[in-house]
């Protein structure tokens, strides 16, 4: 592996560059002058490639590295990356999501506690002087409220710490039962969603959850539930959950991500009850920072032969 190349598809989200840990330069493909020259001249040497869960890795841009070895994904999302070819071809695939979990998680119980008190725009409400007209409405305490996880992987499993410590019941979906998990799994979303007063999207993104959040699911949520996406935009039928919202079949929504983000559906845009953030659930300093550690060291790790850790 040392001989070979090590190659990075664009920028990474972060102050510092892999280059600035690893103490060497690293080819950034978006940001060479003639990158298919490049290819064409280098990919053949390509052992390593980082990426990040954004950007992902094509199955041109893999056809054009034929002796790739391991892609280093920056975040935790791998839906962009084609993993039929890396299985096929035996490319080791990592992915950050251990150490991104917990900052997602906060984001969602943020949501989640948000929508139900109802104080998404409690600051301007103030500042705009609405006070003086009479209170704001009263919201729902989080306590004894049923919340669903759609997915339980590691970031569902660290909203369901979050929300019970806050009282709430907890119950979730997923293709296996998580055998240390002492919470009811429902067989399927639909199912899943007719018990939950909220439900947490926790899924990866990909063909198999595409649309997966759609009009089923939001119908069996009901006119009283509540839905936060924190996951992948595909996984939500926007068109449906905007109708839904504005129709009053649903209580309120909370998405972070959007499925041609940054550009939005403009019936979200004007749909009520609807909390929006532009796709912070890990951006803190302290994830991408852990983030970017994890990266690096998997190099490492790999280039010196040793275990690598979040392989996909």
């Amino acid at each position: 592996m040392p001989d070979q190349i090590l190659l990075q598809t664009a920028l990474l989200p972060v102050p510092q560059q892999p280059a600035d840990r690893l103490g060497h330069p690293v080819p950034i493909l978006d940001e060479l002058p003639e990158a298919d020259a490049w290819l064409a001249a280098e990919g053949a040497g390509v052992g390593c490639l980082i990426t990040h869960a954004m950007r992902g890795a094509s199955a041109d841009l893999l056809a054009r590295l034929p002796n790739l070895r391991l892609i280093a994904n920056f975040g935790a999302g791998t839906d962009l990356i084609d993993l039929e070819q890396t299985r096929a071809r035996g490319i080791v695939v990592t992915a950050s999501g251990a150490v991104l979990a917990d900052d997602v998680a906060d984001l969602a119980l943020w949501q989640v506690l948000t929508l139900l008190r109802g104080t998404a725009g409690a600051d301007i409400f103030v500042r705009e002087g609405h006070w003086r007209q009479g209170p704001l409405p009263l919201g729902r305490g989080a306590r004894g409220r049923r919340l669903g996880i759609l997915g339980f992987g590691r970031i569902g499993q660290a909203v369901a710490a979050r929300a019970g410590a806050f009282g709430m019941d907890i119950a979730y979906h997923a293709r296996r039962a998580v055998a240390a998990s002492r919470h009811p799994r429902f067989d399927t979303p639909v199912d899943l969603a007719r018990w939950a007063e909220l439900l947490v999207v926790a899924l990866p993104g990909g063909p198999g959850t595409d649309g997966l959040v759609g009009q089923g699911v939001i119908n069996a949520l009901g006119p009283g539930g509540m839905l936060v996406n924190i996951a992948r935009g595909s996984i939500v039928d926007e068109a449906a959950l905007a109708t839904a919202l504005a129709e009053g079949r649903l209580a309120g929504a909370a998405l972070d991500v959007f499925r041609n983000e940054p550009e939005v559906l403009s019936a979200l845009l004007v749909a009520p009850n609807l909390l929006l953030t532009p796709h912070v659930g890990s951006a803190t300093q302290d994830a991408r920072l852990a983030t970017l550690n994890h990266v690096v060291t998997n190099i490492q790790a790999f280039r010196a032969g040793q275990p690598l850790d979040g392989i996909v």
